[in-house]
């Protein structure tokens, strides 16, 4: 495997399926059985996932919540999410280790590096929820910071489409998409892969990228493989 240890976020809005809202049972049997594959190869996974599919902070502050009050609502957003996708994992026999920015005792501990690392080596799929455990950062900022502190090899990071583009492909049948693309080029092109804070916690700590269509079966096993999928973001 070209990779030993990953980082893999995921939008809350994609655990919907074609729901409106929450959780999507197969979606997300879908995303543990894809994590299995990694498991059983020897990759070390980290997981961290939005919570948007539940509740949204910035949402909640354009419908009158409080801005603080309504990031940490989205980061318990994501605590339910984590624990949904525990479940499948554990459901499939996988090992787990559920873990927050904001302890919330009995359900998950507190997160640290050292203990998500020595869960990592044991084998054990560690989900990072609760954010960063501040409000004002988004679970891209999460990731990346996350990633930085378990020290990945890369943040895979899965959407609904395969890869960046020159302009939204669902919107534009003209927009191309990129093979590979450094930092400072997405900057100059002012594309939208993650957060400003989050790219440039990746780019500072020379932590690449990979987005890709993680709705597709396989393609999380074959980029771990070293294949060409997605778009690989680098230094």
């Amino acid at each position: 495997m070209k990779y030993k240890r990953i980082l893999l976020k995921l939008s809350g809005e994609a655990l919907m399926g074609e729901k409106q809202y929450g959780i999507d049972s197969e979606r997300l049997g879908m995303y543990a059985n894809e994590v299995k594959h990694l498991v059983d190869k020897g990759v070390q996974v980290g997981i961290v996932i939005g919570g948007g599919n539940i509740f949204r902070g910035l949402s909640g502050t354009a419908e009158g919540f409080d801005r603080v009050q309504g990031d940490y609502m989205g980061m318990l957003a994501t605590v339910i999410n984590s624990m949904a996708l525990q479940s499948a994992l554990e459901n499939l026999n996988i090992k787990t280790q559920l873990l927050s920015g904001i302890e919330i005792d009995p359900i998950c501990k507190a997160m640290s590096r050292k203990r998500a690392i020595e869960n990592l080596e044991k084998g054990k799929v560690v989900i990072i929820s609760g954010g960063t455990g501040n409000p004002f950062f988004t679970t891209d900022t999460a990731s990346a910071l996350r990633a930085i502190e378990i020290k990945a090899d890369v943040i895979l990071k899965g959407t609904r489409v395969d890869g960046i583009y020159t302009a939204d492909p669902e919107k534009d049948k003209t927009a191309t998409k990129y093979e590979t693309i450094t930092f400072d080029e997405a900057y100059e092109k002012g594309l939208n892969i993650m957060d400003l804070t989050a790219f440039t916690l990746c780019k500072e700590n020379k932590i690449p990228i990979i987005v890709f269509n993680m709705n597709v079966v396989g393609n999380l096993k074959r980029i771990a493989e070293g294949e060409n999928i997605g778009t690989f973001v680098k230094i």
